[in-house]
């Protein structure tokens, strides 16, 4: 159980007193999916909104940039984003019709802790053997789901925000120090529930999770696709069927936007349950507290599941 610092309850006090400004001086800032866009919430409620950049149910990697997210990006003075690494079609608009904008990257951000991409292949199952081999390196870009990292970005946001609106650098630091007080009593409680559930394996459509398991203790047995776009071949998903039957796994997780049709082939006569989970938080409404609901639910559904 983490103690937390004496300056929050200040901090937290002040977010509640401070008196709302006017709201015309206030930056105009995009996020680019729910998650961040939460966080930026967080720090500027009271103040202003932020406009969410990615809405639909797809998969933020890959996108076409519509009219009205190209405004959004020419009237921005500040762009949150967690980088190329998750949405690399957004580089080239940024640059082009955002170019005056403030930017700021959370994963390559000296405060966030990164996980490199892993192999989450079934033994036998490596690139000679998959029908669609998919090589990944670097940093593993889903790093909003170790709550820690967001705590972290609610700092960053603040002072990003307080360096293009000085008046109101008071309001934007106690709103994150709130928001962080709020991460740690969450987390706290929901390490105290996954933390029985650690050596209880499961399966996932994609490495997608890394963060959160790595975060809580999860276990991850293995993966239906070895990446985002990459469909697997049949040796990949005889060996994951193998596999669930030979450790007795009892969960598979799946996001709205990937085809829960591939996992349920390796599902089939296992007893696995299929469990959907919303990583991106495309079924919750957008606003400050997106982010904290995406946590609990995703704690529900590993806890629910995995409990069994």
């Amino acid at each position: 159980m983490r103690l937390l610092p004496a300056l929050f309850v200040p901090a937290l006090l002040l977010a509640v007193s401070l008196p709302a400004p006017l709201r015309a001086d206030v930056p105009r800032v995009v996020a680019d999916i729910a998650p961040v866009h939460s966080l930026v919430a967080q720090v500027m409620e009271g103040l202003g909104e932020p406009q969410l950049l990615v809405r639909s149910a797809s998969s933020p990697h890959g996108a076409t940039l519509r009219p009205s997210q190209a405004r959004a990006l020419q009237g921005a003075d500040l762009v949150v984003w967690i980088g190329p690494e998750l949405t690399p079609w957004l580089a080239k608009p940024l640059a082009t019709l955002a170019g005056q904008a403030a930017r700021v990257g959370l994963l390559n951000h000296p405060g966030t802790a990164r996980l490199a991409y892993r192999d989450t292949m079934a033994p036998g199952t490596g690139a000679g053997h998959d029908d669609h081999p998919h090589d990944h390196a670097g940093s593993d870009p889903h790093a909003w789901l170790d709550p820690d990292n967001a705590s972290a970005w609610l700092g960053v946001i603040a002072e990003e925000l307080a360096e293009l609106d000085p008046a109101n650098a008071g309001r934007y630091r106690a709103n994150a120090a709130a928001g962080q007080e709020r991460l740690a009593l969450l987390s706290d409680r929901i390490e105290a529930r996954l933390a029985p559930l650690g050596e209880q394996p499961h399966v996932a459509f994609h490495d997608a999770f890394q963060y959160f398991e790595h975060r809580f203790g999860l276990t991850l047995a293995g993966s239906v696709a070895s990446g985002d776009a990459t469909d697997p071949g049949p040796a990949r998903l005889a060996a994951l069927r193998e596999r669930v039957a030979a450790l007795g796994l009892r969960c598979a997780f799946s996001e709205p936007q990937m085809n829960a049709g591939l996992l349920r082939t390796v599902a089939e006569g296992s007893g696995l349950q299929l469990v959907e989970i919303d990583a991106l938080g495309v079924a919750l409404e957008p606003g400050p507290d997106l982010y904290p609901e995406l946590l609990r639910r995703m704690a529900d559904a590993v806890a629910g599941c995995l409990a069994r």
